[in-house]
């Protein structure tokens, strides 16, 4: 009797060895989904956007033109991280894209000394983050609307 409960203890030990998950070895990714390393770099860049965001509103109020510039060219190293592409679809790209032209036209106004065109700048790069904000959420749902009904139970608070 001894005899086959070690048996079955070794049998069940050997059915669930493949399932196991060891330190190293790589975990299946739902397609379109960030990893557990992959949100925590993109947590600490977008940390780091608004960090600059808030310096280079700081700079316009102050009417610091070199603090203007400094965070704007910060901004744009930072949406040229391989980090900064969540979402690899046209859309994505063009709101990249308008926010490091909004970007360049800061660097440029407060070279130029001008306040007023740092600041419709300014406001350019705010609303490419928020629409930009807005589109990834929105692929997020429709790709959570896209499993199957199994999967989305799992995700229930309930």
């Amino acid at each position: 009797m001894k005899r086959l409960k070690y048996v079955l203890v070794i049998l069940a030990l050997a059915l669930a060895l493949p399932v196991l998950s060891f330190p190293g070895r790589e975990t299946r990714q739902e397609p379109g989904r960030l990893n557990i390393a992959q949100e925590k770099d993109l947590s600490e860049l977008m940390k780091q956007k608004l960090e600059h965001s808030q310096k280079l509103l700081e700079g316009l109020v102050r009417r610091d033109f070199d603090k203007i510039a400094k965070n704007a060219d910060a901004l744009i190293l930072l949406s040229n991280r391989a980090e900064w592409m969540v979402v690899k679809t046209a859309r994505y790209e063009l709101y990249s894209n308008t926010f490091r032209r909004s970007a360049e036209d800061l660097i440029q106004n407060a070279r130029a000394k001008n306040l007023d065109g740092a600041a419709l700048a300014y406001v350019d790069l705010t609303l490419a983050c928020v629409k930009c904000h807005k589109y990834v959420r929105e692929v997020r749902d429709a790709r959570l609307d896209q499993r199957p009904p199994s999967a989305l139970a799992s995700l229930s608070p309930h």
